[in-house]
C-alpha cells in the first residue's frame, strides 16, 4: 500500500462519527468515551437524579425540617399540664405546725386550636420547601451530567484529531528522510500536534472538574470512581429529537415553590387566628387541701368535765377558679403584626407566581429556538465536514495542496466539531431548563 492510500485510509478511520466506542486510543492511554463513558455500567441520567434525591447531604439536612415541625405539631397538641404545690409550716419553739397541698390545672380555653392550626401549615410549608429543594436538585444534576457528557464529546473530538495528526506525523517524517516532503511540512506537523497535545489537556482538566462537580451533587467524594452511561448525542436523541413531548405547564398549581408560598400565606392566617385567641380571657382551676395542728399553752375541760390541753387538729379543703381577663392588654399588636403579616405573604404568592410564568415562558423560547438550531446541524453536515478534511488531505497527498491547507481545514472541522457540540449542549440544558421550569423532578 502507497504511503498515500495509507494515509488516506487512516484519516478516513480516524474521522468516524464521535459517538460512544468509536474513539481511537493514543499510545496505548484509553480515549475519552472509554475512561468516562461506560454504555453498560455507567450511571444513566435516571439513576444520578435518584442517588442525588437519596443521598445528597443538603437535602437529607433540609428533610430534617419536616421532622422538626412535625414534633412541633404534636406539641401543639397538647394541652398545658397541671402544676403541684406543697406547703410545711412550723412554729418557731412550738408546737404548731400547718400543712397544705395545691393543685392548680390551666384549662387552655381558647389556644390550643390556633396552636395547633399554625403547627399544622408549618408542616405544609417544610413539605413544599423540601420538594422545592429536590426539584432543583433534580436541576441542577441533569444541568451537570450534560456538561460532563458535553466535555467528554469536545475531548473525545481533540483526542481523534490528535490521533490522525500523530500517524501523519509519523508517515510525514518517513518522507521527509526519503527527501520526498519539504522539512517545513514535518515541523509545522510537529507544532500542531504540540498545540493538540495542550488542548486536550486542558480539556481533560474540564471533563475531571465537572465530574468532580456532579459527584457533588451525587452525595459522593471527589475521588470516587463514576462513569456516564449515555453520551451527549444520545441524551439529545432521548428528549430534544422531533416529535418528543415538550414538558406541559401546569406549574401555577403544581410546582412546589408556588404551593409553598400559599402555604405561608395560610401559616399567616392562622398566625392572625392564634394572636386573637390569646387575646380572650382565659381560666384555671385550683383546689387545696390543709391540714392545721394548733393549740394553746393552757388547758380547759373537755365534754366531759376532765381538764385536757387546748389543742386539736383542722382540715380545710377549698376549690377556686382563677380568671385572666384582657382588660390592658388584648393582643392587639400581636394581631397587628401578624396581619401585616399575612399580607406579605399574599404580596410574595403573585410574585413567586410572575416568576414562575417569565421563567416558563423565558424557558419554552429558549428551547424552540435550541431546536430549531440543532435541526440546522443535520447528519449530512457534519458528515460534509469530516469529508472536505478528507478531500483536502487526499489534495496534499496528490501534490495539489499545501500542509497549510490541511492544516487550515482540520481547524475548520474543528471548529464545526465544537459548534455541534456546543448546539448539543444548548437544546439539552435548554431542555432541562424548561422540565425544571414546569416543576418536572424526574
Amino acid at each position: 500500500m502507497s504511503t498515500r492510500v495509507a494515509t488516506v485510509v487512516i484519516v478516513v478511520s480516524v474521522l468516524a462519527p464521535t459517538v460512544v466506542g468509536h474513539a481511537q486510543t493514543q499510545q496505548g492511554a484509553p480515549s475519552a468515551d472509554v475512561s468516562f463513558v461506560d454504555p453498560v455500567s455507567g450511571l444513566t441520567l435516571n439513576d444520578a437524579i435518584r442517588r442525588a434525591v437519596d443521598h445528597e447531604p443538603g437535602l437529607r439536612a433540609a428533610r430534617t425540617q419536616i421532622d422538626m415541625t412535625r414534633g412541633l405539631q404534636k406539641q401543639a397538641a397538647l394541652r398545658p399540664n397541671p402544676s403541684l404545690s406543697f406547703f410545711q409550716q412550723q412554729e418557731p419553739g412550738g408546737a404548731d405546725n400547718q400543712t397544705r397541698v395545691e393543685l392548680q390545672w390551666p384549662l387552655d380555653l381558647f389556644r390550643k386550636t390556633g396552636r395547633v392550626e399554625v403547627a399544622n401549615r408549618e408542616v405544609e410549608v417544610a413539605q413544599h420547601a423540601t420538594a422545592d429543594k429536590e426539584r432543583t436538585l433534580a436541576a441542577d444534576v441533569r444541568f451537570a451530567y450534560g456538561q460532563v457528557a458535553a466535555a467528554v464529546r469536545t475531548l473525545t473530538v481533540t483526542e481523534q484529531l490528535l490521533g490522525a495528526t500523530r500517524q501523519q506525523l509519523t508517515l510525514i517524517s518517513s518522507r521527509v528522510e526519503q527527501g520526498a516532503t519539504p522539512l517545513l511540512d514535518r515541523d509545522m506537523l510537529r507544532v500542531e500536534v504540540q498545540r493538540l497535545e495542550a488542548e486536550r489537556s486542558l480539556q481533560a482538566g474540564v471533563v475531571e472538574r465537572r465530574l468532580v462537580e456532579l459527584k457533588r451533587l451525587l452525595g459522593m467524594p471527589a475521588d470516587a470512581l463514576l462513569t456516564l452511561r449515555t453520551a451527549l448525542e444520545d441524551l439529545v436523541r432521548q428528549e430534544v429529537v422531533p416529535g418528543a413531548n415538550t414538558p406541559q405547564s401546569d406549574a401555577l398549581t403544581t410546582r412546589p415553590d408556588v404551593l409553598e408560598a400559599e402555604a405561608r400565606v395560610r401559616v399567616a392566617e392562622a398566625q392572625v387566628d392564634r394572636a386573637q385567641r390569646e387575646g380572650r380571657p382565659d381560666m384555671s382551676l385550683f383546689g387545696m387541701y390543709m391540714r392545721m395542728d394548733a393549740g394553746f399553752p393552757q388547758q380547759g375541760f373537755s365534754s366531759t368535765g376532765v381538764l385536757e390541753p387546748i389543742r386539736s387538729v383542722f382540715h380545710y379543703v377549698s376549690i377556686g377558679a382563677t380568671v385572666t381577663l384582657p382588660v390592658l392588654s388584648r393582643n392587639q399588636g400581636a394581631v397587628a403584626a401578624a396581619e401585616a403579616e399575612r399580607t406579605g405573604t399574599a404580596a410574595q404568592v403573585e410574585a413567586v407566581r410572575l416568576s414562575v410564568q417569565s421563567e416558563i415562558a423565558a424557558a419554552r423560547s429558549r428551547d424552540e429556538h435550541a431546536r430549531r438550531a440543532l435541526d440546522a446541524y443535520s447528519s449530512d453536515a457534519m458528515a460534509l465536514a469530516r469529508h472536505n478534511l478528507v478531500a483536502v488531505r487526499q489534495t496534499y497527498e496528490l501534490g495539489r495542496g499545501t500542509l497549510l491547507d490541511v492544516l487550515n481545514e482540520q481547524r475548520r472541522y474543528l471548529d464545526v466539531e465544537r459548534a455541534y457540540t456546543d448546539v448539543l449542549r444548548e437544546a439539552y440544558e435548554a431542555r432541562q431548563t424548561l422540565k425544571a421550569a414546569v416543576g418536572e423532578v424526574r
